[in-house]
């Protein structure tokens, strides 16, 4: 898969500058540091090329505003509810926290024509740099950034991954998801276009042939 990295860095920038929020530019500039326009979006599932990371970012806030326009004709409440801008910040910025995880690396993969396995180019992951998890990583990189943040924002990102996001081992943690989902649509807005991206506008013929 071909990205052009600098026309998807040029439409990032554009739609996070479009909600006027204060911090932006330094979340913008510590993005740049971190490697954050360059990293894969995975090691080895979707959009897992260099550039990856923000073509995934922005199809997740282009599905999350069509997921947002759409429940706001259903329910006009969710209108009133979550602000426009709350959605492009969450969506766009849900997965900053794999920014700095991945290096390049030489992997097994079996060649689909002759079925040998061979060596190829792809990722390795290290957590090493800041240990700190998934959704919450990205919250306090963003704060740390400067970034200023709302209470559904900051939850929507913490629980971006749904159930995956989840201890079942923590009761604070299932009640602590049930609460943010319940008080905040925009959990559930920016739930469901990061599933729609990663499972339908980031699915390819090969991911269908490894079935």
């Amino acid at each position: 898969m071909n990205i052009d990295k600098e026309k998807n860095k040029a439409e990032f920038c554009e739609l996070l500058r479009s909600t006027k929020r204060e911090g932006v530019d330094d979340v913008i500039s510590d993005l740049e540091d971190w490697g954050f326009f360059d990293a894969p979006a995975s090691a080895g599932h979707h959009l897992n090329v260099e550039g990856g990371l923000t073509q995934h970012s922005i199809n997740v806030c282009k599905a999350s505003l069509m997921v947002y326009e759409g429940m706001s004709k259903l329910d006009p409440s969710v209108e009133k509810e979550v602000k426009r801008d709350h959605v492009i910040i969450a969506s766009l910025l849900h997965d900053v926290c794999k920014a700095d995880i991945y290096k390049k690396a030489i992997k097994r993969k079996k060649n689909p024509v002759t079925g040998m396995w061979e060596d190829a180019p792809g990722w390795a992951i290290s957590y090493k740099k800041f240990p700190m998890g998934h959704g919450e990583k990205s919250v306090i990189n963003l704060l740390c950034s400067g970034l200023v943040m709302y209470d559904d924002e900051m939850l929507a990102i913490r629980w971006h991954m749904g159930a995956f996001g989840l201890n079942f081992n923590s009761y604070e943690d299932e009640r602590c998801y049930d609460t943010a989902r319940t008080l905040y649509p925009l959990c559930s807005i920016v739930q469901a276009g990061d599933s729609l991206a990663a499972s339908i506008m980031e699915r390819e013929a090969e991911d269908i042939d490894n079935l």
